[in-house]
């Protein structure tokens, strides 16, 4: 049996506040992951983003994380160096942002950006081997004219451009990781479609372990292998994806619940009742 790529084992994330209290944004939370897409499904808060962080290593300096276990492909990221770790981000685990206009340098073309990507990999490529790759790496999510792409900046792209871009800078040095936190919640639903599939044919044609966080549950039922519902800091549920409308946990049937219907009633939305037992101390 393979072994997985990712092993989490009781992850907690906290923050102090100004009166000295502490906050548990992520409260015992465990799964593991192979090469498959693993959907994580949460509302706004909780802690969807902050997992996703602490496995990258990029947590903000006032956060607290521990955790019985977390490992990437056999290393102990909980007792690894920050100069292991600054190796793997970028190389082996990437991350796609959530908006391409705060994710990319503004002064940069994003060519050179791409470029400056690949040379951290590789420094002794030189930069003329760096931009064909980096062309190429365009190509490969479906950006006509790409030499022409390469030249802009980000405020000249449209939003499914820069995220192509965003998916291009992190697959172009392949990771064997990639996490994509809300990556297409800012693009229309024909843009989101074909950035899905660009997706779905990189993971699956360069065999990656893909985290996929968002707040949409049928796109999630329809591109990933196994889900994970969140809710207060923790894990409520996990389900196989296409089993999403068979779930049990009162929560993820409210958030089904709330997705309106192209054909479904036109009555108002159920709003989602929540219990206090669902917060409970893990």
């Amino acid at each position: 049996m393979t072994a997985p790529l990712v092993e989490i084992e009781n992850l907690r994330v906290t923050f102090g506040s100004d009166d000295g209290s502490v906050n548990e944004a992520v409260r015992g939370v465990s799964f593991s992951l192979g090469r498959e897409k693993l959907g994580i499904v949460g509302e706004s808060g909780s802690g969807k983003s902050l997992t996703g962080r602490s496995l990258l290593g990029v947590l903000p300096g006032y956060a607290r994380m521990r955790a019985d276990r977390m490992s990437f492909d056999g290393i102990d990221l909980t007792t690894a160096s920050a100069r292991l770790r600054r190796s793997l981000r970028g190389g082996r685990m990437g991350m796609i942002l959530q908006d391409p206009k705060y994710s990319l340098n503004p002064v940069m073309s994003v060519g050179k950006q791409i470029v400056e990507a690949i040379r951290i990999g590789d420094r002794k490529l030189s930069r003329t081997a760096a931009r064909t790759k980096a062309i190429s790496a365009l190509e490969a999510v479906q950006i006509r004219e790409p030499e022409r792409v390469f030249d802009l900046y980000p405020h000249e792209l449209s939003g499914g451009m820069g995220q192509r871009v965003m998916i291009a800078m992190m697959v172009v040095r392949e990771p064997d990781l990639l996490i994509a936190d809300e990556p297409t919640s800012a693009l229309d639903v024909t843009v989101r479609t074909q950035v899905m599939s660009i997706l779905d044919e990189l993971v699956t044609r360069r065999g990656m372990g893909l985290i996929f966080i968002s707040h949409d549950l049928t796109l999630v039922s329809r591109f990933c292998d196994r889900v994970i519902v969140m809710y207060a800091g923790q894990i409520v549920e996990t389900l196989d994806a296409k089993r999403l409308s068979e779930a049990t946990h009162p929560y993820t049937r409210g958030l089904l619940a709330c997705q309106p219907e192209i054909n479904g009633s036109l009555e108002p939305l159920p709003v989602l009742e929540r219990e206090a037992s669902w917060r409970e101390a893990v």
